[in-house]
């Protein structure tokens, strides 16, 4: 037998010591989600820098012929119950010397293993090559990449200093602020209020987009005087960080470094106040922990959990529940489930992968399906008793975490990419983007296929001649028409039963409330119901008139998605989140939605209709593109309490479309590093660029570019409501060509899926918060005969499956 030293000595070539820059991956295998307290431990190949666990480094060995590696197996700490607890000498969980956060202590083992023949030499040892003992430090000691792609997400969400802080002049008024007793300067507020740090004025916070909170004073203040920081009262304590501190310039909450000494300036000793108001991130969260936060999440419901293969839960990597939701969902489905499950080994998967298969999509959604589920990591609580000490320890399944593949679906897009929260529709649209793209050429193997189907408008102008416009999408996007709902008087009675107790100063309990109740049904009819568009051109008229557009499907798809439009514009162009209800039966059948395409004795509208929207769009584009900001869409949303150059820009950015499509790009571009930029004098420096793949997507469905550039930056580069907005904006299609021809058997839609009308419901994902870019998402998943949630690392039944909150439904056709 050989010695394992000679071994080692043997094949020190294949040993590299890592650079700061290397990638290394010592906490989960690759290809699956073993970690070092798995049965096998981990092996750290020590030239690649890539982990696997005990079941695949010899796949990696016979990919690559590396054979040495680090061996890491840890192993839980067993505690004595009647060990006596140490008082806690740090204000702090978790550390030395504070308090114990409960989680287990691990012991760690490291051993080089040489391959094949797995040959064994402890570490640490005088006796290894210095080589091998300078490459394992440095892995000891150097930050997993997942931990560095986590920090480096996390730290672009942290409070930034701000620039207006270190040189702040502050105004010698003797104005002395009290420990207590504040009111807004101006109004009779004694809440949300903020102290200027220039010249220790107390004004109230902002009014909020329906009208309530406070008068916008603290931000009047500044627009008036240019005094650029603020501290909100009742945030002030001898946590100096944690205090709220906003400044007006830089439109964010900013970190004063110098924050003492600015309310030592009027005479605030911050040491001895306490906390009595919320932070805008705390109110925020309070907002949203609600009585749909507990419905949505069966909060208070005995609930069975539930193990094995399909039920196996995420965890939740920090605002991270819209993945998963969405791919518990998505990994239901058979499309996705036989690509990367059923039809796809982790051995393939990995034999088919780059040299690094921790960037590669195929192998990380693969990894991903197995570890839901094969369920290896979903295995029944058990309760192990040590022979040694008779201590009992109880393992329960923890979830896996999806790091590997956050990391590479995001690779791609810079919101994803970050710690915030996102909307799961979004992130939908993009894994099937993601995963068309590299099943391209291969349509067989491609599962975004089943999700696909055609739209079809047909436009109807009073001459009685049509057009067909053709397009493809992967959801059906709804509004909820509230006029349908079925609950009308108790409607009414709640209506008179909130104005008497405002009457009277009370407030509602959330038991009084009640909410609207519309059927599906009418959403569905509502997508398919005759429309009036305005100024449209008639070839046959030779002139502008209003003509009716009706759409329907030209196929339908395996899986039908719901998009319900929950955020609409109220009067006076308020947003608003939709508090309603939606009925959703198992069962639906969208038979009556299919469109038939040209019908006999139909007549086609001339072609000069869309010569001469060609023409529009050719002289439209000849000229010089020398926006202003309207006036009207800028105070309109300025009076909301947006940030006026803010305002210019969304105007600008969409064409000066209206306040609504104005007020989208702002909500989707607040974050924009540039969005606080002076606009060039002739408007146009604020006129964004967008990404031309998406125009050309949009120009695949039929629209010309120009048109899909128009949309798309009145959308924040949305597709799916880039096409809403194309459809409800005529005035733009008419200066933009949009294919009016006869529609054609095209290949594409021959090659989607079709079949018959009737679905059934397999799952959805609901959303609890004031906007999808907050909250929290949750999915329910009809499987084997029952409803079971997926509430990130927790797998349960469903008691009561809230099945008319949902944000996105996910049909199943039932022939397919």
């Amino acid at each position: 037998m050989v010695d394992a030293m000679e071994l080692l000595r043997a094949n020190l070539s294949r040993v590299r010591i890592p650079e700061p820059t290397n990638r290394i991956y010592k906490h989960e295998c690759c290809v699956s989600f073993d970690t070092p307290k798995s049965e096998g431990g981990l092996f750290v190949d020590m030239c690649t820098f890539l982990a696997f666990g005990k079941d695949h480094v010899m796949w990696n060995y016979e990919k690559t012929r590396n054979p040495v590696y680090l061996h890491v197996k840890q192993t839980k700490k067993v505690v004595s119950e009647d060990r006596p607890s140490k008082k806690p000498t740090l204000l702090a969980i978790g550390v030395e010397g504070g308090f114990d956060n409960g989680e287990p202590q691990y012991e760690e083992v490291r051993n080089i293993v040489i391959l094949p023949d797995y040959a064994t030499l402890p570490f640490p040892s005088v006796q290894l090559p210095e080589k091998v003992r300078l490459a394992v430090d440095a892995i000891i000691l150097a930050k997993v990449a997942e931990r560095k792609e986590q920090l480096a997400a996390w730290v672009a969400d942290k409070k930034q200093r701000s620039q207006y802080a270190v040189n702040l002049q502050q105004l010698d008024n003797g104005v002395i602020v009290p420990r207590s007793g504040w009111k807004c300067a101006k109004c009779d507020k004694t809440e949300n209020l903020w102290l200027n740090l220039t010249d220790g004025m107390i004004l109230c916070g902002r009014r909020n987009w329906d009208g309530t909170g406070c008068n916008n004073h603290a931000v009047d203040h500044y627009h008036e005087t240019g005094y650029p920081i603020s501290v909100k009262l009742g945030t002030i304590t001898a946590d100096l960080e944690a205090a709220d501190v906003y400044s007006y310039p830089e439109d964010d909450n900013v970190e004063d470094p110098l924050l003492a000494q600015h309310l030592a300036f009027f005479g605030i000793d911050f040491s001895s106040l306490q906390k009595t108001e919320l932070t805008t991130a705390e109110r925020e969260l309070d907002q949203n922990t609600n009585y749909d936060w507990n419905r949505i999440q069966e909060s208070g419901q005995e609930m069975e959990p539930l193990f094995g293969p399909g039920y196996t839960g995420l965890v939740n990597l920090g605002n991270s529940c819209y993945l998963a939701a969405t791919m518990q969902v998505a990994l239901s489905t058979r499309s996705f489930s036989s690509r990367y499950y059923a039809g796809q080994n982790l051995k393939e998967a990995f034999e088919q992968a780059p040299a690094d298969p921790t960037v590669d999509l195929n192998m990380q959604l693969t990894k991903l399906a197995h570890g839901l589920l094969s369920g290896k990591y979903s295995t029944l609580a058990s309760e192990k008793k040590d022979a040694a000490t008779g201590a009992i320890s109880t393992h329960k399944p923890e979830g896996i975490p999806p790091r590997m593949f956050k990391t590479v679906i995001a690779a791609s897009h810079p919101e994803f990419s970050s710690m915030r929260q996102q909307d799961a529709l979004e992130f939908f649209l993009h894994l099937l983007e993601q995963v068309e793209r590299v099943n391209a050429g291969s349509s067989a193997l491609d599962p975004s296929r089943s999700f696909k189907f055609g739209i079809e408008d047909r436009i109807q102008c009073p001459s009685g001649k049509v057009a067909y416009n053709k397009r493809f999408d992967y959801i059906l996007s709804l509004n909820i028409p509230l006029s349908e709902a079925t609950n009308k008087e108790q409607l009414e009675a709640f209506k008179k039963l909130k104005e008497e107790l405002n009457s009277q100063g009370k407030e509602l309990s959330n038991d009084e409330i009640v909410r609207p109740r519309v059927p599906l049904e009418a959403c569905l009819a509502s997508y398919s119901a005759p429309e009036e568009v305005l100024d449209f051109f008639s070839g046959a008229l030779n002139a502008k008139t209003t003509a009716i557009k009706t759409t329907g499907l030209t196929s339908f798809p395996d899986y039908l998605v719901l998009h319900m439009r929950k955020f609409v514009m109220e009067e006076g162009w308020v947003p608003k989140k939709l508090d309603v209800y939606v009925d959703v039966p198992d069962i639906i059948d969208i038979s009556a939605m299919r469109s038939r395409g040209l019908q006999p004795g139909e007549e086609l509208l001339p072609d000069n209709a869309s010569q001469y929207l060609c023409l529009a769009a050719v002289e439209e584009r000849e000229q010089p593109m020398k926006l202003s900001a309207n006036e009207n869409i800028v105070s309109q949303l300025v009076a909301m309490g947006f940030d006026q150059l803010h305002c210019q820009k969304a105007a600008i950015n969409t064409f000066n479309a209206g306040v609504e499509e104005a007020m989208t790009w702002l909500l989707s571009h607040m974050e924009d590093p540039d969005i606080n930029a002076p606009l060039d004098i002739e408007g146009q420096s604020a006129v964004q660029s967008v990404d031309q793949s998406k125009v050309d997507t949009l120009v695949s469905f039929g629209f010309q570019e120009e048109l899909a550039r128009k949309a798309l930056v009145a959308t924040g580069s949305d597709i799916e409501r880039a096409t809403d907005w194309i459809f409800s904006n005529p005035d733009a299609a008419s200066t933009s060509a949009i294919d009016t021809s006869a529609p054609s058997s095209a290949p594409a839609d021959a090659q989607l899926p079709d079949g018959g009308g009737k679905y059934r419901l397999l799952g959805f994902v609901s959303h609890i918060g004031t906007s999808t870019q907050c909250g929290h998402y949750v999915a329910h998943i009809h499987k084997n005969g029952r409803w079971v949630i997926f509430n990130d690392e927790k797998v349960g039944a469903s008691v009561n499956p809230p099945k008319d909150m949902g944000y996105l439904y996910f049909f199943e056709r039932l022939d397919c």
